[in-house]
């Protein structure tokens, strides 16, 4: 083997060992939700409570996003990767200690802002690292390692619940144990960031740079749809699926919460197949399909009209996901693609975690399937409008367009 083979090699165990990092790091910001039921016996809270504690995730969410956004291009990527590994080591400490509302709660506001941290900063790292052989996977991989972990995190922790003891405990000393290995694995990658010489930490103020906007704006809109079904599918998962379907199997649970999220993975991974200037449009058209085969099984109770939404949803936001990502990351100077990117990942996050509050708040009027079937109407429109903006023609640049399958 070449000294060039062998340096590749390196590079791409390197990147690989970065990524696996990132997908451990989002396994446990999803693990609490196919135990939502255990803890609701366990601690007697409603089903209000549990959008209260998606609340306190989205706090720690986009917190870290705006007050961090920028940090990674002043300090480096592996001192904030560093820092969110450490939360998430500690969220799962408080939660196998969790005696009560407040040590989820607590527990929850660390996992987010790991996630937080962790998600704009680790996206770009990923990608940055990436052997050049590798170049026009990066994106992929960087994205799939995000949505293979959010998946894996419920289906980890409903087979955990249903075949081991400790349900409550068990989850998270597999995942502090993880968050171990993933250390390791960020401590090893080489930084890709030149400190500069006086060194300024703001507060990042959700803005978007004129040469970006016209890629970012319809391509938000479309990730804000496709998150807004995530956070339906890990919030509202338990609560839907026992009361209103009859199924409490924690491992069910599990799986139907972490369907959109492997589906996502799918989607990114054909979306290279397709023609690149329709991959955005494409992508929205086949959320929207997810989102109508989803209002029907919410509509007649069917556990198939549930996971079959999810599956071609999920499909649809990994295409638009991925697609959008490589065009805002193409489309931004280096000097502000990670805030760039921290940008995009607020309006997903607010997405996944916020509208959940509206769920229980409206819950509590107009019942759970009414509740439901308003939200999958609202992630509809949201699908149409972004298909409007995405069908002007020349939305996005040439070279963006043609970055965006990367």
């Amino acid at each position: 083997m070449s000294s060039s083979q062998a340096s590749d090699t390196r590079r791409a165990g390197v990147f690989l060992g970065a990524a696996l990092a990132f997908m451990i790091t989002m396994v446990g910001t999803t693990l609490p939700t196919p135990l939502y039921p255990i803890y609701q016996h366990e601690f007697g809270f409603s089903d209000l409570m549990i959008t209260v504690i998606f609340a306190a995730y989205a706090v720690g969410v986009i917190s870290a996003l705006l007050i961090t956004g920028q940090w990674s291009d002043q300090l480096g990527r592996k001192p904030l990767l560093l820092a969110g590994l450490f939360l998430s080591a500690v969220s799962d400490i408080v939660f196998w200690q969790a005696d009560g509302l407040g040590m989820l709660l607590t527990g929850r506001v660390l996992s987010g802002l790991s996630a937080g941290i962790f998600t704009g900063t680790a996206t770009v790292a990923v990608m940055e690292l990436a052997p050049r052989s590798w170049g026009r996977s990066s994106t992929l991989v960087a994205t799939a390692a995000n949505m293979v972990g959010l998946g894996v995190g419920p289906i980890l922790a409903g087979a955990l619940a249903v075949l081991f003891a400790a349900p409550l405990v068990l989850p998270f000393a597999i995942h502090f144990a993880l968050a171990l290995l993933a250390v390791v694995c960020i401590w090893r990658a080489p930084e890709t960031v030149t400190r500069p010489t006086n060194i300024k930490l703001r507060v990042q103020t959700p803005k978007i740079p004129s040469e970006v906007r016209s890629v970012f704006i319809p391509a938000a809109i479309a990730a804000f749809a496709g998150f807004m079904v995530f956070g339906f599918y890990t919030a509202a998962t338990p609560a839907f699926l026992g009361q209103q379907m009859g199924y409490t199997n924690h491992a069910l649970i599990g799986c139907v919460a972490g369907l959109p999220f492997i589906a996502s993975t799918v989607g990114q991974m054909c979306q290279g197949r397709l023609p690149e200037p329709g991959r955005l449009p494409i992508g929205c058209a086949v959320l929207l399909v997810g989102v109508l085969i989803i209002a029907w099984g919410i509509a007649y109770e069917q556990l198939l009209g549930f996971i079959l939404g999810a599956i071609v949803a999920g499909i649809g936001q990994g295409i638009t996901f991925r697609a959008g990502m490589g065009a805002i990351s193409a489309a931004s100077s280096p000097q502000h693609k990670a805030a760039t990117v921290s940008s995009f990942f607020v309006v997903a996050y607010v997405a996944i975690s916020l509208p959940v509050v509206g769920i229980g708040l409206l819950g509590i009027v107009a019942g759970q399937q009414i509740t439901a079937l308003t939200f999958d109407l609202i992630v509809a429109l949201l699908c149409c409008v972004a298909l409007v903006l995405l069908l002007k023609p020349h939305r996005l640049g040439r070279g963006a367009t043609r970055d965006a399958g990367r």
